[in-house]
């Protein structure tokens, strides 16, 4: 007989989806939106690359397309890059979901994200950081994209 984990004294986490529809928060039906924060992955790369770990070639591959959202429609941070520490951060923000477009979509003010979120069900935004002068780029956030937020 099979013992399991609850009954060695072990807690037993449920199985985990990071499927867009999931970021809707607690379970199925639930009207709590839920975010992941990725700075501790973002952080274990910084200090990979400054122990020498991974190449500067390894950390600053931003795609062509996410630069030039970057440069054109990215919003201004005050953070300096971590790799190159030349130029101020931006973030972009992608939504995807059922009535968009395989791809997803840029958005580019607080303005569509709210036309967005009233027009479409179960959105997902994802929130990338990216330098400009290096291409460094990380995901920073992921939250599902409600009529309220």
């Amino acid at each position: 007989m099979a013992v399991t984990g609850a009954e060695r004294g072990c807690i037993v986490l449920p199985v985990m989806s990071l499927r867009p529809e999931a970021l809707a928060g607690a379970g199925a039906g639930s009207r709590v939106g839920g975010e992941i924060d990725y700075t501790l992955a973002r952080n274990s790369v910084v200090k990979e690359f400054r122990k020498g770990r991974l190449s500067r070639l390894d950390v600053c591959d931003a795609h062509p397309d996410l630069m030039r959202a970057a440069e054109n429609v990215g919003a201004p941070t005050d953070d300096d890059c971590p790799i190159c520490a030349d130029e101020k951060l931006r973030l972009v923000s992608y939504v995807f979901g059922s009535r968009l477009p395989p791809s997803g979509t840029c958005v580019t003010s607080q303005r569509e994200m709210n036309r967005l979120s009233r027009t479409a069900k179960d959105l997902a935004c994802y929130v990338v950081e990216v330098c400009p002068a290096c291409s460094w780029n990380h995901l920073t956030r992921s939250f599902a994209v409600t009529a309220r937020r």
